[in-house]
């Protein structure tokens, strides 16, 4: 057991990303690791990376070669790779990369605090050749279950804030081509109501007041169980839990959306009706190349229905351009949709090829620089868009979670964590300022773009 050895954990990617690092965190505090803020103060740096898109990789290695260039400094020993790139590449990676000391992957997990101190001692550890982890579980989801381990995972929280992500599920059953998630996190399986609940009452007691449910795929939980209710049915558990405030529920596949979940996240309390809709694009053509299902009359019919219930529910989604075969009336309808959907936030990517997937393969590939210039213009319309969707809101009465208190800015009920824009009281001579973590009722007043102005109530 190790009794000194100091490890700190630089998470990259997703709010799923965030709860593995917490995990491995608890484990290694448990085996008697001084965990660090620091990569600079640590024995070992821990990068856990992404694999997700073009960009999130390079910035992964960037963060790996930074901790590398630590080893010089008479403390950083090694550098070690977990994480979603290193699930996926693997000995691809680690010969590719030498400069990290070892890559892990998540069969590495369980015994984190063992192949860490391998390493110390000089040790190596083979990288593993990656395989398909869809194939570790049952075809049938009702029948994973059964395979599920029982292991209770330990979690440390690693930064103090009021919002903590907390993993419902994880892996994903859909076929997206342009998405390889499935093919390295595995098949989608729901954790246990009973674990959820728990691990909600231990993030309350150390001072968490948003839950920020996380996964692949939030509405496919509970099919797992044969029950596509469960989700509805615990989150009123999760409300009367002492000391949460608000619950907010991430990546909801509109296909997948039915009246009971939208029911449920409009009405019930303390669950703020904040959805996080993965469309993709509108064009019915380009969707099934996709391996996607919807249209632009069914995404706004599902919008009507939302707000026909919640008419300031914060509605946000990413957009493809740009995907094979995409053609410029594809692109203008998926423009048109945009301009009448009304969205709070958007997030515009451009399509790029993905190792071992479905769309690497198709033909009709759009030119780059065609890409480059559907991004380039719904970029600018989408930033416009969501302008206009502020102003909408002003007037609007909101209750803000402060995260900057120099800055007396932090996020209303319709804002996610990062990427959906913030809210800024209006300072006021001799007033006393609100500190980080508090909740503040506010109207709207005035908006910067995406980001809102509110004067407190």
């Amino acid at each position: 057991m190790s009794t000194s050895r100091t490890v700190a954990l630089v998470t990259m990617g997703c709010a799923r990303n965030e709860v593995d690092s917490e995990e491995l965190a608890g484990r290694l505090a448990a085996d008697g690791w001084t965990l660090v803020d620091d990569p600079a103060l640590a024995e070992v740096a821990v990068v856990n990376t992404c694999g997700f898109i073009e960009t999130a990789k390079r910035d992964s290695v960037e963060a790996l070669l930074e901790a590398h260039s630590l080893k010089g400094n008479g403390v950083t020993q090694a550098v070690v790779a977990v994480g979603c790139m290193a699930e996926r590449y693997g000995k691809e990676l680690a010969e590719s990369l030498p400069e990290a000391d070892a890559i892990l992957g998540f069969d590495d997990y369980q015994d984190i605090s063992q192949r860490l101190n391998t390493i110390l001692s000089g040790g190596s550890i083979a990288a593993h050749t990656p395989k398909d982890r869809r194939t570790l579980l049952p075809i049938a989801p009702t029948d994973r279950q059964a395979a599920k381990s029982t292991e209770t995972l330990p979690r440390r929280r690693l930064e103090k804030t009021a919002m903590a992500p907390l993993k419902i599920a994880s892996g994903c059953d859909r076929r997206c081509s342009f998405c390889a998630i499935p093919m390295f996190r595995g098949s989608f399986i729901s954790r246990r109501p009973v674990e959820i609940v728990e691990e909600a009452q231990w993030l309350a007691t150390q001072g968490v007041s948003e839950l920020f449910l996380v996964s692949e795929n939030t509405t496919s939980y509970g099919k797992d169980f044969g029950d596509m209710k469960v989700l509805e049915n615990m989150l009123p558990e999760l409300a009367a839990i002492e000391g949460i405030e608000r619950i907010r529920l991430s990546y909801l596949q509109p296909a997948e959306m039915r009246p009971s979940l939208i029911q449920a996240m409009t009405s019930i309390e303390k669950v703020v009706p904040y959805f996080d809709l993965s469309f993709q694009h509108s064009s019915a053509t380009v969707l099934r190349r996709m391996r996607r299902f919807g249209d632009t009359e069914s995404f706004l019919h599902l919008i009507s229905q939302i707000r026909a219930l919640a008419p300031e529910a914060g509605i946000r989604s990413n957009v493809i351009v740009g995907f094979p075969g995409e053609t410029e009336e594809e692109y203008q309808e998926l423009v048109s949709f945009l301009s009448h959907a009304r969205l709070d936030a958007i997030g515009v990517f451009g399509y790029s090829d993905e190792d071992e997937t479905e769309a690497l393969t198709l033909p009709n590939k759009v030119d780059e620089d065609v890409i480059r210039h559907r991004v380039e213009e719904l970029t600018s319309l989408v930033d416009e868009l969501i302008s206009q969707r502020a102003e909408e809101r002003i007037g609007q009465r909101v209750r803000i979670l402060i995260e900057d208190a120099e800055n007396q800015e932090g996020r209303a009920e319709h804002q996610g964590p990062e990427v959906d824009g913030s809210t800024r009281i209006e300072f006021k001579p001799g007033r006393a300022t609100y500190k980080v973590g508090e909740y503040v009722d506010a109207v709207i007043t005035g908006n910067d773009g995406v980001d809102l102005i509110a004067q407190a109530i």
